[in-house]
């Protein structure tokens, strides 16, 4: 299994039979076209309609695909978060399969599960070529920095929205969230999931919360492209700690095999 970092929380993944591109938005490194010009089956995973997320160029990628000699083409399938529909990001018909949490698909080359966001849309679990991989979305404890131990409860202005939250009661939410997937498995192949610098202090909260509750055979920083690569690599020390393998992705476009 070959993993290439797109760009912010898009990664491209590549077996044997089949390629998985999830939460597309930019691809600055020219990752796409290597992977369209070839003739396996491909995945196209959006978690939800936020921008950084989901982009309806990939809904050109079904025609960019070569033509092969007996005149087929390789084909394309979208498995897409209902709350893009909702927000009416994109049209029923352009889908394959639209998922809200608890929802599954298969075929002969995948089997996906998406489980639940305590932001926007869906996480996922994708088996495919004997592994099982996860990728969180938007899913994180995003305001562990109110969380201090001088902390006395009630509402903060959140500095992205400027709404009031409740940081304990988002804290649960989250917590809540790692529960049901544990309902379903308990540990996975790779793990990709937000480690976002800027957030504030505790940033790394929400994936320690993750990995002290799943076994984790490879975790995969994401969603750290506004405080650099090097952000990322603050999770490393929590990782080894508990000796789970750590990717310190350095630049788009890098790969990893496992």
């Amino acid at each position: 299994m070959k993993i290439t970092f797109v760009y912010h929380s898009c990664f491209a993944v590549e077996t044997d039979r089949c390629i998985l591109v999830f939460d597309f938005w930019k691809d600055p490194a020219g990752v796409i076209p290597g992977l369209l010009s070839g003739e396996k089956q491909l995945y196209v995973f959006s978690s939800h309609f936020h921008e950084d997320h989901f982009n309806r160029e990939i809904f050109l990628w079904k025609g960019m695909r070569p033509v092969r000699e007996n005149g087929s083409i390789p084909g394309v399938s979208y498995i897409l978060s209902k709350d893009i529909l909702k927000h009416r990001r994109a049209e029923r018909g352009e889908a394959d399969r639209w998922l809200a949490k608890g929802g599954t698909w298969a075929d002969e080359n995948v089997r996906v599960t998406a489980t639940g966001s305590n932001d926007s849309g869906v996480s996922w679990i994708v088996d495919t070529g004997g592994r099982s991989i996860f990728h969180a979305g938007d899913l994180n404890n995003w305001y562990s920095r109110f969380l201090t131990d001088d902390f006395q409860g009630g509402l903060v202005r959140s500095t992205e929205t400027g709404e009031m939250i409740d940081p304990v009661r988002e804290e649960k939410l989250y917590i809540g969230e790692l529960k049901d997937i544990r309902k379903i498995r308990d540990g996975f192949d790779v793990v990709m999931f937000p480690v976002d610098g800027r957030t504030g202090n505790g940033y790394t909260k929400g994936a320690r919360q993750f990995i002290s509750r799943f076994r984790t055979g490879l975790f995969v920083p994401m969603h750290f492209t506004a405080s650099g690569f090097a952000s990322a690599w603050r999770m490393r020390e929590f990782t080894d700690a508990l000796s789970i393998p750590f990717w310190a992705i350095s630049r788009n476009g890098e790969t990893v095999e496992i």
